[in-house]
């Protein structure tokens, strides 16, 4: 993604070699180019309350998304933070995530955009409350046999950067 954040051409083939899809940011900053690459790949947009995701987002990822704010993290952890911050908050928030209107307008113009942009037979508009049925009837695949998992609460985050800043 180092190569992409900085506006180089990027060989998706072997950044995503062993791999099938990618998730929130940076990769869906680049949606874009990655449908262009992977015409049958779906897009599945999660979507959910804009001040909730404002909340959740400034108190876990926001902060803990600079490598200064970690003590001593891992080189190559703190060089993916660097990378991250300069293409989501300086760039694609504008430097202005702490701006809490101007971080929802963001995320709300990013949703609108990816509803007009990706085609309808490509794109599931999903939230996560709404469990296994409607993520596995669009990728076409059996519903599992267990629940949906409910993980990523802000203490387990928080369990998470303990962990990779002890490492």
């Amino acid at each position: 993604m180092e190569t992409a954040a900085r506006g180089e051409t990027v060989d998706w083939d072997a950044l995503f070699d062993g791999y099938r899809a990618t998730v929130d940011y940076p990769g869906c900053m680049f949606y874009r180019p990655l449908m262009e690459r992977y015409p049958q790949a779906k897009v599945i947009l999660t979507v959910r309350d804009p001040d909730k995701w404002y909340e959740s987002a400034h108190s876990t990822i926001y902060p803990a998304g600079r490598p200064d704010d970690l003590p001593a993290p891992p080189p190559s952890l703190a060089e993916h933070m660097r990378m991250v911050s300069r293409l989501v908050w300086d760039g694609h928030f504008g430097g202005r995530f702490a701006d809490r209107a101007h971080a929802i307008q963001v995320f709300q113009d990013h949703i609108e955009e990816v509803k007009q942009t990706v085609p309808a037979e490509r794109l599931l508009v999903y939230e996560v409350r709404e469990g296994w049925a409607p993520l596995c009837a669009f990728l076409d695949v059996p519903v599992p046999d267990e629940p949906f998992p409910r993980t990523n609460s802000r203490p387990e985050f928080y369990d998470m950067l303990r962990r990779f800043a002890t490492e």
